[in-house]
């Protein structure tokens, strides 16, 4: 075999790769395991704040060593394999930047009657419909004021140089445009900085392109309030005036000294006591573990030689207080202890710079000392002055920010600067520097450059930060997810139980019927899951439930390369090949269909990933890398394998088939074709009927299509959905729907109440009606902590809430990806077999395919098995697109291999062979993965039920499309054209 070794190569990189990425996951658990024990007491309840701050302490601390080089807890967060909300717990939030106030701020707060009218009629409508703000606000101007300019508003003397009576419309929307996506670009920096507070929750964020919504995912947290009003604050600016180390220098000896002193008895009394070691090693006490801290740094000693603290030992810089971003929690500790605030001069606050700056390989903050009397929050200057900052540059030409304050900013500034020349000025914004720059003179008109080592990116992003006092940009919240821990911990074990029940099975068929080539196979597979695993924990991506949902359907599709290969080396042998010469010819026939089937799956995979959201997202990155993974396991690997094991020839006793299979499915001789008129018929009429059904009863639309709110409520005993959702129609006015989630002890709650109402006052209402409601009905109680639940008690565990705006984006990005995905397989399959009739019949199938799975749950809804249709169910639909393909494509490949070896004519016959030739592999490959599918269904909980189903609808009609619909639409397109040509026999080709 040509190439063994750089495959065995690229196997071993790869592998070891993984390894070493996954390590960090190892070592994240057991820091974890040591904080739930830490946290546990003695009747084993667990003090998640307790926990919490066990592991906010040991953030920045090195807690692996890998050949030498130090992980701090942060860097093996940052790059272990996360676990997505729905398997931890955790929040996902949606927010939108509000555009109504940018227009109104720069309107200068108008009072005109007909601009407040057309704002007002844009919030409205903004509601309800997916254009731009500023078009939704223009038109409804224009119905206001008809042919009155915008200028008459907006040319201000704030606005003054960008907005004048002679602007146009046009400019003024621009100008509008401009303004709301700054807004929307410092709403997304702000947000940054502030979510990186949640430390060790592994926070994600990210702004939705086209969209002025910005996506943050917090994994783990479990207080929703404080994130809702820490997400949703107000941006305060500040101007605090700087104290030089010179200022307070005699306070940091004094804390020094204390430190030092205090570490000195701590090491004292521990040795008097005999057990040195243990006394600093066996804390369990957070003050405990910084003495032990304080006691090491006591050690070090300066130049002069004398002892220093951790607050001196750990300084990188002759200037300043800079240290490395991994001692800041050191020295965060030190400076919140009340003994040592009390040495400091009560006029002085430290904050930290937001950014680090890289030097030598370490990323320095430094820690500002800023004049402020404790107690309180009032700046000498306040960020509400600024009317304008922009990017610019300097005399030197080097990026530069210069800002434009009004006329009361103006006095102000003039007095602080005059009073601070040579001295430092901080721009704080939620407490952190963003810059610091020394005042070169008195600056009397208001009009400043700030200028310094800045990047053009760096100077336009302070730029943002400085306009956020200038324009209010409000944030709310259109879209929210929680997901209890207690139901993280069951989803994760549900999909666990999923993935190794599907493995279990797949490795018994395949053994059953390959024999040995079977282990081989499985062999594959255990490579592509660990693969699959290994190349996620690199990427730094999340696992999710949907995306274990991924690698159980990869175990099933996953086999189908190998049972291609097995199926061609069979067929070798049966023609009486070598087993040499058979696996040789078997892999290289393969390849072909493999590459197709691989690349038409991972098309509808990508197009997924850049249009879907949320769960989808994660469901396709697990996809794309399984079918590589696979593709490289099943395809490479294998081959190494087989060659090994068949070194000794044809004296080997590597075999393909047990003697009960060893002919099963050969020399099939079944006139498919000849039925595809009664197919289509069936086809048609049960489309017909599904659809029928989905226009009179309806189908079920989860909160993702129609927005809404739904709760996940778990109660101490069974309580019947019908009773409590007559009980819940008098709170909600009929708007309520509720029905059994996986137990019949938990419910799910779903309500278009309010739907249109984005605000936090909206949510609070909705959720006290659903409490009171179930209290009301049930005679239950309310409890926070589902894992404290008692008799007679309820909590919730989840909740979701989609605004009706998002959810019409939802809508439309599922319809783009199923557009999409059909032209990206159209175009390919164009490609590849050069005929548009293949690749039409390959649109009509995978159409038919499509509204079969519709129908399928509208016929099961009117049987009282209703399954909603979501997100999920789009990544259901694009799977069975790319599964259904993945069939189409194996008998067109056949298709073509013939149509080489013998030339065009007798084509019926032709297809009719191809249909039959590889039906052994069609239904092995529908069989391993219906086994997986199944395994799903049942095991894998509520949350993919509906996902399950469709997926077991979409093999069963996927396999049955690419014989009796796919197949047969090719001939009926072809038969026409091909019938008027003479049979053309390739002599080249000999017949396979």
């Amino acid at each position: 075999m040509k190439n063994k070794g750089i495959i065995v190569f690229l196997t071993v990189v790869v592998t070891g790769l993984c390894l070493y990425y996954l390590s960090f996951t190892l070592v994240s658990n057991s820091v974890q395991d040591k904080a739930t024990t830490y946290a546990t007491d003695e009747t084993g309840n667990i003090d998640f704040d307790k926990r919490q701050s066990y592991l906010d302490s040991v953030w920045r601390e090195p807690v692996y060593n890998f050949l030498g080089i130090p992980f701090t807890y942060q860097e093996v967060k940052n790059t272990e394999l996360g676990l997505g909300l729905d398997l931890q717990g955790g929040m996902h939030v949606t927010l939108e930047v509000s555009p109504i106030e940018i227009v109104k701020g720069l309107s200068g707060g108008s009072k005109d009657q007909e601009f407040n009218q057309a704002v007002e009629k844009a919030s409205e409508r903004a509601k309800t419909e997916n254009d731009l703000f500023v078009n939704i606000f223009y038109q409804a101007w224009q119905e206001e004021a008809g042919d009155r300019q915008l200028n008459t508003i907006f040319a201000t003397a704030a606005n003054r140089g960008r907005i004048s009576l002679e602007s146009s419309d046009t400019d003024i929307l621009n100008i509008l445009d401009d303004e709301i996506e700054n807004a929307i670009d410092r709403s997304f920096n702000i947000l940054r900085t502030r979510i990186d507070r949640f430390g060790t929750s592994q926070p994600n964020i990210q702004r939705i392109q086209n969209t002025g919504r910005i996506q943050i995912e917090l994994p783990g947290v479990d207080n929703a309030e404080r994130v809702r009003s820490l997400l949703q604050g107000v941006a305060k600016l500040q101007f605090w005036e700087v104290a030089e180390i010179d200022q307070f220098g005699d306070a940091l000896q004094q804390i020094n000294s204390f430190l030092v002193e205090e570490a000195t008895s701590q090491q004292s009394q521990a040795s008097a006591s005999g057990d040195e070691t243990d006394a600093l090693s066996d804390t369990t006490d957070l003050e405990s573990d910084l003495a032990r801290q304080l006691a090491e740094g006591g050690s070090d000693t300066d130049s002069l030689g004398n002892e220093v603290s951790p607050l001196f030992s750990l300084l990188k810089a002759n200037y300043g207080l800079v240290y490395e971003v991994r001692d800041t929690m050191t020295i965060n500790r030190v400076f919140k202890r009340e003994d040592v605030q009390a040495l400091l001069q009560r006029d002085i606050r430290f904050m930290w710079s937001v950014k680090p700056q890289v030097q030598d390989d370490m990323e320095l903050l430094e820690l500002h000392a800023i004049k402020a009397p404790r107690g309180t929050d009032q700046a000498p200057l306040e960020g509400d002055v600024i009317t304008d900052a922009r990017q610019s540059l300097d005399q030197t030409s080097r990026p530069a920010v210069s800002m434009q304050m009004n006329a009361e900013g103006a006095r102000n500034w003039r007095r602080l600067t005059a009073e601070n020349i040579g001295n430092r000025i901080a721009v704080v914004l939620d407490d952190y520097v963003y810059t610091a720059p020394t005042v070169q003179g008195e600056i009397p008109s208001g009009q400043s450059e700030i200028t310094g080592n800045f990047t053009m990116e760096e100077a336009k992003d302070l730029a943002n930060i400085l306009k956020s006092g200038t324009l209010p940009a409000p944030t709310n919240i259109v879209e929210e997810a929680i997901v209890g821990p207690t139901l993280g911990v069951e989803a994760r074990n549900q999909g666990i139980n999923s993935m190794i029940a599907g493995l279990v099975l797949v490795v018994l068929f395949m053994v059953a019927y390959y024999s040995k080539g079977g282990l081989v196979a499985i062999a594959a597979l255990l490579f592509n899951i660990f693969f699959i695993l290994g190349i996620l924990a690199q990427l730094g991506a999340a696992l999710t439930l949907p995306g274990i949902a991924g690698i159980v359907l990869t175990i099933g599709m996953s086999i189908d390369a190998n049972v291609l290969i097995f199926e061609r080396i069979k067929e070798e042998l049966r023609n009486g090949a070598g087993i040499l010469q058979a696996i040789s010819s078997g892999y290289d026939k393969a390849f072909s269909a493999i590459l197709d089937s691989n690349v038409t799956t991972f098309l509808t995979g990508a197009i997924l990933y850049a249009l879907g959201q949320g769960p989808v997202k994660g469901f396709a990155i697990v996809l794309m890398i399984g079918i590589a993974s696979s593709f490289f396991s099943a395809v490479f690997i294998t081959r190494v394998i087989v060659y090994w094991m068949s070194k000794k020839g044809e004296k080997s006793s590597l075999s393909f088939a047990t003697p009960f299979t060893r002919n099963l499915l050969s020399n099939l001789n079944i006139d498919f074709l000849g039925k595809r008129k009664v197919a289509y018929l069936i086809s048609t009429s049960i489309i017909i009927i599904g659809m029928i059904l989905a226009l009179t009863s309806g189908l079920k639309f989860g909160v993702d299509f129609t927005g809404g709110r739904y709760y996940i409520v778990e109660f101490n005993e069974p309580v019947p959905a019908s009773e409590l959702k007559v009980g819940l129609d008098n709170e909600f006015d009929g708007s309520v729907e509720v029905k059994t989630y996986g137990a019949n002890n938990i419910l799910k709650v779903t309500t278009s109440y309010l739907v249109n109402e984005d605000n936090e006052e909206a949510n609070r209402e909705v959720e006290s009606r659903i409490k009171e409601g179930i209290a009301t009905v049930t005679g239950f109680n309310f409890i926070e902590d589902a894992n404290q639940m008692s008799e007679g008690a309820f909590a919730i565990t989840g909740s979701n809430k989609v605004g009706a705006t998002v959810a019409d984006d939802i809508k439309n990005s599922s319809m783009e990806a199923m557009f999409f995905s059909l032209v990206a397989i159209f175009l390919y399959i164009l490609l590849r077999f050069r005929k548009w009739q293949f690749s039409l019949a390959s649109i009509v199938a995978l159409i038919h395919d499509s509204m079969f799975v519709v129908a399928a749950f509208a016929i099961a809804s009117a049987f009282g098995a209703t399954f909603e249709i979501d997100q999920v169910f789009i990544a259901a639909m694009l799977t069975v697109i790319g599964y259904s393909i993945n069939d189409t494509v194996i008998v067109f490949d056949r298709i073509r291999e013939n149509i080489e070896n013998r030339g065009t004519g007798k084509l019926v016959k032709m297809f009719n062979d191809a249909i039959n030739q590889t039906m052994g592999r069609t239904l092995i490959t529908s069989a391993t993965t219906l086994i997986v599918v199944l395994v799903l269904l049942i095991f894998g909980g509520e949350v993919l039920r509906g996902f399950s189903f469709a997926l077991l609808i979409g093999v069963l009609v996927g396999t049955y499309s690419s014989i009796y619909i796919a197949t047969p639409v090719v001939v009926d397109l072809m038969k026409r054209e091909l019938a008027k040509e003479p049979e053309t026999p390739n002599p080249k080709k000999k017949v396979a």
